[in-house]
């Protein structure tokens, strides 16, 4: 018989239940815990490892050092450098040797810091503190090796030379090129990035010097351009002032070299005197200096000779309902002689045996209506019609250089295709590629784009543009010693209603010299110039102020034994106006009649102008042997007094064993003295004025450079 068993034996029973349960429970946490820790550490390390790095690492692109932008002759134009950022852990201060007050010290002295300012870094209980401001690299060398201060590198991008070329150049904008050369050639100066680590603390904040490079970043390389920063800085010089003079709104000022189509100096400045790049962007209506095209499309294909006569009648002529106006009457002319007094009717009426496709293909073979490629990012093509889109008055319009949009650079490639015998060059910026390690690895040749016009119809337009420099409306480029070949231009400028502003002009003028062997080629527009406007008056004479200082600068690319040639040969030989037969040269009135007569019909405009009237002007200067003042000149650089006497038409000479003025300051006076009268053409000697004892080296005139 069974017996139930007692209570105090089932009150034993659950109890040992409930601890063997109890146990079961421990022992399967306990194995499963084992099992995730075993699996994490071995099974899952990989992941966890990275999630660890991602929180506390973070990877980061190093920028590579931008690539040099440099002149013709190795002169840095835009150079990356590096400057650093300091940061002090004061932490890391108390158990170093000295202690904070040696670290306050190093930070005074090295950091030029406040000793008050340098004792609240060093007390400071945040585990680290980023001192403010850059500094340059002999302060990363000063502190290497100083625990408890990490040092950063930064790149910055520098212009040495800010002014001068800084809107060919472009800019850097977050690290990328914009405008310019930097932006042209951006994958060619960015270089290769590197690779980096940087530690992070708990709330993502980098800390300093726990940095690990990965992968080191590779320099860019370097563009070397054509342009010559001596001459680049007289151009600037040459047109600022020019600006100022003549109440101009602006300029473009272009050199070329005619031969190769290098562009060594190209600035345009605004009135405040701001850069933009008007000479590539901006296109303008040229006026007179489109006329010698027209002269060589009716050359080169045998519809007329420079002996064909041309009545001008009485300086008016109507066609197509439009009447067009010269200054002055000049009566029954040569074809040259046209062009060199920039007769509008004469042009415009021997224009008329163009038919409108050869005169359309003619000026679209000078490079009129296409963008030259000179390389830069938003060159304007400028506008020219197709002649299904002319009216009945384009062909007159566009003979004397109306209903035609140019930009100043395709003006100047041009221009040189007259001056080195009719080949049409494409423009040259840039000269060389460089590699990092400062190899050649792309060298720029000089290329033709193609035959424009036979050489002897160059040579014909050239011999009239010299005369027009000689005896015509360019007589204020002349220059004493030198051929020049030439031609101004006065045209309305645009006003903000489609149609021309009153009273506002551009003058312009394109001058070659030595007129036999050009080396170099000058291009001059003023916006808007206030007074006397006319090309020949306001832009002839900073032509010729251009050629001067370049003459006096020792650094100017150009061929001085050829010049020296060319210059024995002027002296021996008589001049153009003994040898010429043509009529006395004409002397413009000072008013001013348009080309186009109101009254008749609208006047012509360019695509998408509505109305206005055109004018043209070319003034004739005086008799550049006329009497001058000797400018003041004492106390100027030697640059500046070379191009002051230069502008009154004056040469220079130095003191008889003087030699090169390299240890000079500057000018002491001149001999004539100032204020004494002499004739345009004469010699006048720079004195010069001694550096004081202990002075170190100078520059001779046309050297000095802020390097």
């Amino acid at each position: 018989m069974n017996r139930v068993p007692s209570q105090e034996v089932r009150i034993e029973r659950r109890a040992n239940f409930r601890r063997r349960l109890l146990l079961v429970v421990w022992l399967g946490a306990a194995g499963f815990i084992l099992w995730r820790a075993g699996s994490l550490q071995v099974g899952e390390v990989e992941f966890w490892r990275a999630e660890a790095d991602r929180q506390h690492r973070t990877q980061a692109e190093v920028p590579a050092p931008r690539g040099s932008i440099r002149d013709r002759n190795g002169l840095a134009l835009a150079v990356s450098f590096e400057r650093f950022r300091v940061s002090v852990a004061p932490q890391e201060i108390a158990g170093a040797s000295g202690g904070r007050e040696e670290l306050q010290e190093i930070l005074t002295e090295i950091l030029d810091l406040a000793p008050g300012e340098a004792e609240r870094i060093v007390s400071s209980e945040r585990r680290w503190v980023v001192i403010p401001g850059r500094y340059p690299p002999h302060v990363r060398e000063a502190l290497s090796g100083v625990q408890g201060i990490y040092v950063e590198r930064e790149l910055t991008r520098s212009y040495p030379h800010d002014g001068l070329a800084r809107a060919v150049l472009g800019s850097v904008v977050d690290g990328r090129g914009r405008d310019g050369v930097e932006q042209a050639f951006e994958e060619r100066l960015r270089g290769e990035p590197g690779l980096e680590v940087k530690a992070r603390d708990s709330r993502g904040r980098a800390i300093p010097g726990e940095v690990w490079t990965v992968r080191p970043a590779r320099s860019g390389g370097d563009v070397v351009l054509t342009l010559d920063l001596d001459l680049q800085e007289i151009v600037r010089e040459a047109l600022r002032e020019a600006v100022e003079e003549t109440g101009a709104a602006g300029g473009d000022l272009l050199v070329t070299d005619p031969r190769s189509g290098e562009v060594l100096a190209m600035v345009s400045l605004s009135a405040d005197g701001s850069t933009d790049l008007s000479s590539l962007h901006a296109p303008y209506e040229p006026g007179s200096t489109l006329k010698p095209f027209t002269v060589a499309a009716l050359l080169s294909r045998g519809l007329a000779s420079m002996g064909d006569s041309v009545d001008t009648e009485d300086g008016r002529w109507t066609t197509q309902g439009r009447t067009i106006s010269d200054v002055q009457r000049v009566g029954t002319v040569t074809l040259e002689r046209a062009l060199q007094v920039s007769s509008n009717v004469g042009i415009a009426k021997l224009a008329e045996r163009l038919s409108p496709e050869a005169q359309y293909e003619a000026l679209r073979d000078f490079g009129f209506g296409v963008a030259t490629g000179v390389g830069i990012p938003g060159e304007a093509a400028g506008i020219l019609r197709r002649p299904r889109q002319w009216s009945r008055q384009s062909q007159a319009s566009l003979a004397i250089g109306y209903e035609i949009g140019v930009t100043p650079l395709q003006m100047a490639m041009a221009y040189g295709a007259l001056a080195n015998g009719g080949l049409l060059m494409e423009p040259q910026l840039f000269r060389e590629l460089r590699s990092p390690e400062g190899s050649v690895t792309d060298r720029f040749e000089p290329r033709a784009i193609r035959r424009v016009v036979p050489e002897d119809v160059a040579r014909e337009v050239n011999r009239a543009l010299v005369g027009a420099v000689e005896e015509g409306t360019g007589s204020r480029a002349r220059l004493t010693t030198f051929s020049v070949a030439g031609k101004s231009g006065t045209s309305r400028a645009h006003g903000g209603a489609g149609g021309y502003a009153t009273g506002g002009y551009y003058a312009s003028f394109v001058g070659y010299f030595p007129a036999d062997d050009p080396q170099l080629l000058v291009f001059v527009k003023l916006d808007r110039p206030q007074g006397e406007y006319y090309g020949g008056a306001t832009a002839a004479p900073v032509t010729r102020a251009t050629m001067e200082a370049v003459l006096a600068s020792r650094r100017a690319p150009i061929d001085r034994g050829s010049l020296a040639r060319l210059e024995r040969r002027v002296v021996q030989e008589p001049s153009l106006s003994e040898m010429s037969s043509a009529p006395p040269a004409v002397t413009l009135a000072s008013g001013a009649l348009d080309p186009w007569e109101a009254g008749t019909a609208s006047s012509p405009t360019t695509a998408g102008a509505t109305s206005g009237t055109s004018t043209v002007g070319e003034e004739r200067s005086p008799d550049t042997r006329a009497a001058v003042s000797v400018p003041e000149v004492a106390g100027l650089s030697l640059r500046a007094a070379v191009r002051r006497l230069h502008a009154h038409g004056l040469r220079v000479r130095w003191p008889e064993g003087g030699g090169v003025p390299c240890c000079r300051t500057g000018v002491d006076g001149t001999v004539p003295a100032a204020g004494e009268t002499v004739s345009r053409g004469d010699t006048v000697q720079i004195r010069w004025l001694a550096r004081p004892e202990g002075g170190g080296g100078g520059s001779p005139p046309g050297d000095e450079r802020n390097e």
